[in-house]
């Protein structure tokens, strides 16, 4: 029968607590009246049938105007309790001001006790209801993964609430404010971290859960390297702007974010700044398909430029890229989609043109560095001849503003990738020199996460397969910033630009490689199995430093360096070539990758103040290797 009742349509429900709600009604003014007078044999006239009617008929409008009966009884939250509690003070001042009209013989107590009984009609039978409903809706206690939230305020809350029909069970809470400690939250008590070793093996919890709201990614750090000695499981809610967006659920926990394992806190983006080249203006961004590419149209798109033209040679990416941006809704925003290669000079000089494009960000490049290494001529064509093409067409259409996406490995590089990156700056500061109209600007950065070919995500990978972890050398170390964060400080940069110049991101501190690893495995809720732990779960190997890696990178070539109007910018006074000496080079280099010839382009590579601290070996050409575009 309640089964039955339980699968019965929505209109079937509401019919039920409607007749149900009406019978309590006329019980609330009868047994309110019994116990006033203290008797069941009441006298009863045309008068006080008149209020019941009255009460009766305007309480069920207050109830169905207050959506009462569009409640879900299983989801009936607090919200919901106030809304009953208000619509049955609504109804004992009907009653009181219907027996006052109608002259009826109910006495001024009669009012409020009936608003107690109505409490206990109305609100008790939908709490009963509720109860038995989701208890047999959940599961048996021991088929629950049994939990620890880390953090009692409102966001943790929030989160047990929402597990409850999730297959976990939230057995303890624990927080770093002393003055929630011992306390109780929905009847489960709040613990100190101190307790969390024992509190862990008392209740066999195997995972903890972070609700830590908005709080610092530093603190949060602090946080996870007490979690990460524990060897159990660490997740966390989805981010805090993604939950009120509806783009993400409190309950869809998932495991740390790399921005909490680094403990780097972003800087709020100064809006004149990201305005200043883009909103109103017509903006190109080449590359516009690849990771950072991509985060650089979702930030522009946002600063409502005149239109955003996206360029790049890979079909897919393109498309992908075009839908999302359109779904975002803008009307006032045109947005281009562009087949083509940055190669081309006669294509970019014609969109530059007839578009009259405003701001230019060249983020095409191949970035990887040994697939650039074993395809060395297509490198230097991508993103050495591309920049070139790039930058004079961008002069002949009159573009006022180009940004360089740079990289850190630039820098004394000891790699193809990032001799053809320092190159670049180079040609664009010559290239500045014999002009005025178009202001080049090169912003130089380290690793971005989340980008293509990032450690995080192989990791997370390898320890899902159950590993080996690969990490190439037990003390590489790498600059990380979040991909979102770099495109706001390349867009801030580059209306900081007055031409030719260099600027660098501040990278926080650099991060061991081996450490993100160890992290990472730990948090997973598993040990590393070492020769001191042969029984453990993880192994990190060790494959050796690739063809032109180093073990640290550098942003500075000199000690030239000067703070700018933002605490993360910098910029850098570095040596550049004339547009004379450039020019001949250029040539020289156009006519070795035209004969394909990467070991002779290597050799010339060295002719140019990149600081190329490469040492040639081998006299034969290096092997070749399949090359897919990264932008």
């Amino acid at each position: 029968m309640l089964i039955k009742l339980l699968e019965a349509s929505r209109a079937t429900k509401r019919v039920i607590s409607l007749c149900y709600d009406s019978f309590a009604i006329v019980l609330g003014v009868y047994f309110s009246n019994c116990i006033r007078f203290g008797t069941f044999d009441l006298l009863i006239t045309s008068k006080e049938l008149t209020a019941l009617l009255i009460t009766l008929l305007t309480t069920l409008v207050i109830f169905i105007k207050s959506g009462m009966y569009r409640a879900i009884l299983r989801y009936m939250t607090q919200p919901a309790i106030v809304t009953i509690i208000i619509c049955v003070l609504l109804s004992g001042v009907t009653l009181a001001v219907s027996g006052f009209l109608t002259y009826s013989k109910i006495p001024r107590s009669v009012p409020f006790i009936y608003i107690g009984l109505m409490l206990i009609l109305i609100g008790g039978p939908r709490l009963l209801v509720r109860h038995v409903i989701l208890k047999m809706g959940a599961l048996p206690p021991g088929d629950m993964v049994p939990v620890i939230i880390y953090g009692a305020g409102r966001t943790g809350h929030q989160l047990m609430l929402a597990l409850r029909d999730t297959g976990y069970r939230v057995v303890a809470f624990v927080d770093d404010n002393s003055s929630l400690h011992g306390t109780l939250l929905a009847n489960i008590k709040i613990h100190s971290p101190a307790e969390l070793p024992r509190l862990i093996t008392a209740t066999s919890a195997v995972k903890v859960l972070l609700a830590l709201g908005r709080t610092p990614h530093s603190l949060r750090l602090e946080i996870i390297k007490q979690l990460e000695k524990l060897q159990i499981n660490v997740q966390t809610i989805p981010d805090m702007g993604d939950i009120l967006s509806g783009r993400a659920h409190i309950e869809n926990v998932r495991d740390v974010d790399v921005e909490d394992l680094l403990g780097r806190d972003s800087v709020q983006p100064l809006s004149d700044l990201m305005a200043e080249s883009i909103t109103d203006k017509v903006v190109m961004v080449t590359g516009a398909g690849g990771s950072i590419g991509s985060e650089l149209c979702r930030q522009i798109i946002e600063c409502k430029p005149k239109a955003l033209i996206l360029l790049d040679h890979n079909e897919y990416s393109l498309y992908v890229l075009e839908q999302e941006l359109a779904a975002r809704n803008l009307p006032l925003v045109s947005i281009v989609p562009l087949l083509g290669s940055v190669q081309n000079s006669a294509f970019l000089k014609s969109v530059f043109k007839n578009h009259r494009v405003n701001s230019i960000y060249h983020a095409a490049a191949y970035k990887h560095v040994p697939l650039v290494e074993s395809n060395i001529v297509e490198g230097i064509k991508n993103n050495v001849i591309g920049t070139l093409c790039c930058a004079e067409a961008a002069v002949a259409a009159g573009v006022g503003l180009f940004v360089l996406i740079s990289t850190d490995k630039a820098v004394r590089p000891t790699n193809i990738m990032g001799a053809s990156k320092r190159l670049a700056e180079l040609i664009l500061q010559s290239v500045a020199q014999r002009q005025e109209l178009t202001r080049f600007v090169m912003v130089r950065f380290g690793n971005v996460l989340g980008s293509s070919g990032s450690v995080v995500p192989l990791f997370r990978k390898q320890i899902k397969d159950g590993g080996p972890v690969t990490v190439t050398h037990p003390e590489i170390i790498r600059y990380f910033m979040t991909i979102k964060e770099a495109s706001q400080l390349v867009i801030q940069a580059g209306a900081m630009g007055k031409g030719g110049d260099v600027f660098v991101l501040d990278m926080g501190e650099p991060v061991k490689i081996v450490d993100l690893a160890l992290r990472m495995i730990h948090l997973s809720g598993l040990s590393v199995r070492d020769a001191a732990n042969p029984e453990g779960d993880i192994e990190i190997r060790y494959s050796g430093l690739r063809p032109g890696e180093k073990l640290y990178e550098e942003l500075l070539i000199g000690d030239n360096v000067f703070a700018t109007d933002h605490p993360r910018i910098f910029k850098a006074l570095e040596r550049s070539v004339s547009w004379g000496e450039m020019e001949i080079f250029l040539n020289k280099l156009n006519i070795a990758c035209e004969m394909d010839e990467p070991n002779k382009i290597k050799h010339m590579l060295r002719e140019m103040p990149l600081e190329y601290n490469w040492a040639l070996t081998e006299e034969q050409d290096p092997p070749r290797a399949a090359l897919s575009r990264v932008s």
